[in-house]
């Protein structure tokens, strides 16, 4: 990745001095890695999932700031009398962006492509109680249930509705390999221009995006150009080469003293964890396993590393009380489990800097004898080695998305190699007893953000929620 960014804006036939007041209407949103996909039905990327329902595509309902479920595509609905089946009725003036009305049968679509296995959607789980889903007219969407849910599930939030007249034809098994991957037909409130790989993606306004679902947005170009560098993303932000960026907490002080700049501190569904292969040694023994997270001082890194932007992390989810403290860090316990086993492993991480969370891991272990080596990778190849079918790995560092249904509990289990039920409660406690990751902490956003950009309100929902209330200081 070259440390100047002028070539994002060259391309973008914007002056090589390209700052904040030359771009105009065009937004600059830095991601750490590429989206990993734009298709919903694929990628667990936190940013890919925003741009899918927020920029590119719709879902069927949404959340408000307070996390209610609000109508979105889908307008209303209703619940038979048995809470088995769930109506709901769709605008009909949304259309996909080469014109062709977005129908209740895409909708279905998506819901039956999310739910075959032969698919992978990642969050196929939260669909498992899913009976059929049926358009009875363009409208009118039913999802029937094999047991009453607690009210609207939290996937059809998340789950942004693709369109069946480019995909319908495409084996679910090859969705991955689909043309419409790299070309994508949205129906949302930006229009897809542009793709360059581990670059940029490029999005113009919809202006013809209907008032019922907000309307038009107030600027015309959102731009998500990949800086995989710290030390250059903030170069960028100070600048004015890029209007956000997700800064390292030790950064915020400085980023403050800008005044052409803020930071901006919000809560996340984001989990970081040391994430352990439990099909090769030495994590195939739950003892190994257990020492290590009793080894960990959490308190440590969320001070010491994330300069308290964070809490500490016990379990998956503080929100869903799964995160009970556990008594630790209990070094000499730990030690005394691993004195005759010395265990070494080699720990994956993303990224190309200093690493620092991944070293004060490796002291903290060194200090029960364990010695573990750091390799950092690139995401795309991190994915292929810790997500691949041949889980190529003995442990990782892993920031895990996750969602108010709990969704990324099965996915994090298959990843480490715990057979389990479907059954959250259950899941939930083979974390604690099995010990098949030692979760770190919960982390909180932090954007450094150019003040021209204004109306911007980031929360539990994500960065990019309030898009529609983004605009340039004039």
């Amino acid at each position: 990745m070259p440390r100047c960014l002028s070539l994002f804006l060259i391309s973008l036939t914007l002056a090589c001095a390209g700052y904040a007041t030359r771009r105009g209407e065009t937004i600059i949103f830095a991601s750490g890695a590429d989206l990993q996909s734009i298709n919903p039905l694929l990628t667990t990327h936190p940013l890919a999932r925003q741009v899918q329902r927020y920029v590119l595509l719709t879902t069927l309902v949404r959340y408000d700031s307070a996390l209610v479920v609000r109508p979105y595509l889908a307008r209303n609905w209703e619940w038979s009398a048995d809470s088995l089946t769930l109506t709901l009725h769709l605008s009909t003036a949304v259309r996909w962006h080469d014109g062709v009305p977005t129908t209740a049968h895409d909708a279905a679509w998506t819901l039956d492509a999310a739910r075959d296995p032969a698919t992978g959607y990642p969050r196929a789980n939260d669909l498992a109680d899913v009976v059929a889903a049926t358009a009875a007219d363009d409208s009118t969407l039913g999802i029937a249930f094999r047991t009453p849910p607690h009210g609207v599930p939290d996937v059809l939030t998340d789950l942004a509705i693709l369109p069946a007249h480019v995909l319908g034809g495409v084996p679910h098994a090859q969705l991955r390999s689909a043309a419409w991957n790299q070309a994508p037909v949205g129906n949302g409130p930006f229009r897809f221009i542009s793709h360059t790989p581990n670059r940029r993606w490029v999005f113009a306004a919809n202006r013809d995006f209907p008032a019922s679902l907000g309307g038009p947005v107030r600027f015309d170009r959102l731009v998500i150009a990949v800086v995989d560098e710290p030390t250059t993303k903030l170069a960028a932000l100070t600048s004015g080469e890029i209007d956000f960026a997700g800064i390292q907490p030790a950064h915020a002080t400085f980023v403050r003293r800008d005044p052409r700049l803020m930071v901006v501190e919000y809560p996340l569904l984001l989990t970081y964890a040391l994430v352990f292969n439990t099909r090769r040694p030495p994590f195939t023994d739950v003892r190994v396993r257990r020492a290590i997270s009793l080894a960990i001082d959490r308190p440590a890194i969320v001070n010491g590393y994330l300069f308290g932007f964070g809490t500490a992390a016990y379990g998956p989810s503080a929100a869903a009380g799964a995160d009970t403290p556990a008594v630790g860090p209990d070094v000499a316990t730990a030690g005394s489990m691993l004195r005759r086993d010395a265990p070494r492993f080699e720990l994956l991480t993303v990224g190309s800097g200093e690493a620092a969370l991944e070293q004060m891991l490796q002291s903290q272990l060194a200090a029960v004898g364990v010695r573990l080596e750091i390799r950092q990778l690139e995401l795309s190849t991190f994915l292929s080695r810790v997500q691949g079918p041949a889980h190529d790995f003995d442990a990782a560092v892993m920031g895990i998305s996750g969602d108010f249904g709990l969704g990324q509990l099965a996915p994090l289990l298959n990843t480490a190699g715990v057979a389990h039920s479907e059954d959250r409660d259950s899941m939930l406690q083979l974390f604690a007893d099995s010990v098949p990751a030692a979760f770190l902490y919960h982390a909180r956003g932090v954007q450094g953000m150019n003040r021209r950009v204004l109306g911007v309100h980031m929360d539990l929902r994500g960065e990019l929620a309030t898009l529609h209330e983004w605009h340039i200081a004039r």
